[in-house]
């Protein structure tokens, strides 16, 4: 009956996940392996190297695959406490894991990131600095307050001083990078790393040390997760060298 109880739960996991229309790998005897499948709510911003770290993790654990849901950290603590099946997060800021403390374990920070300006290659706007960000005329996008990148970025203006009326704020920090690149924007804030996974489609202008602000990437694992070792086994792999190996090379800082 434990089994089935977990394949079940697996199996759920599996559909929503389709749903979201995010994720890698097969759940937990979806391919009738028998395999386990995890399924980690992750902050938007570590799409692209936590799809990389699925396959690693998977090749140095036989019979466990990872499944990802990536969204705006405020929207993971939502679905955490609408009982959402998932065994682990990672979200882009300590206030939203301490938010849903009580539906986790201990987390760990497993990397830090910082933000940017990034305009489109041409720069309509002619944006160099924060300063620029407040000229009339000018498509500033910025993250909703309610997400990290969103908190930051107001953090930062109010740092160097800057009023700006940002023309959309979005639901999270790739959203605002895709207006920019799609060129619907002359500027918007984002992590650094989400610039540089953008390549040549945007230009990126760095912001000072004493505006800018450090964001820190803490893991941890759900109390409802159906796979509780695996899931500890995967948030503890997230620090060993391998894993932080792919997060430097993605432009994060480790711990």
């Amino acid at each position: 009956m434990k089994k089935i109880r977990l394949l079940a739960g697996a199996a759920l996991s599996a559909v929503l996940l389709a749903g979201c229309g995010s994720g890698s790998g097969d759940s937990d005897g979806a391919n009738g392996t028998g395999s386990t499948g995890l399924t980690v709510l992750a902050a938007a911003s570590l799409t692209d190297v936590f799809t990389e770290a699925a396959d690693l993790f998977a090749q140095e654990h036989e019979g466990v695959t990872v499944e990802f849901s990536f969204a705006g950290s405020q929207e993971l603590a939502a679905q955490i406490r609408q009982g959402v099946p998932a065994d682990a997060v990672v979200t882009a800021d300590t206030a939203t894991m301490e938010s849903v403390a009580e539906e986790t374990g201990e987390p760990a920070v497993i990397a830090r990131n910082e933000l940017v300006i990034v305009t489109p290659p041409g720069n309509p706007g002619g944006v160099e600095d924060l300063t620029d960000l407040a000229q009339g005329g000018l498509r500033l996008v910025l993250a909703a307050p309610e997400v990290p990148v969103g908190r930051y970025g107001e953090e930062i203006l109010d740092r160097a001083g800057v009023s700006v009326t940002p023309v959309s704020q979005e639901p999270n920090v790739r959203a605002v990078l895709s207006k920019v690149r799609l060129g619907e924007a002359d500027a918007g804030l984002v992590y650094a790393t989400d610039a540089a996974s953008a390549g040549e489609d945007v230009l990126t202008f760095p912001i000072p040390a004493e505006q800018n602000v450090i964001a820190a990437y803490p893991a941890a694992v759900l109390n409802t997760s159906e796979h509780p070792d695996e899931a500890a086994a995967f948030v503890a792999w997230l620090g060993t060298e391998p894993a932080r190996d792919l997060l430097t090379a993605a432009g994060f800082v480790t711990p």
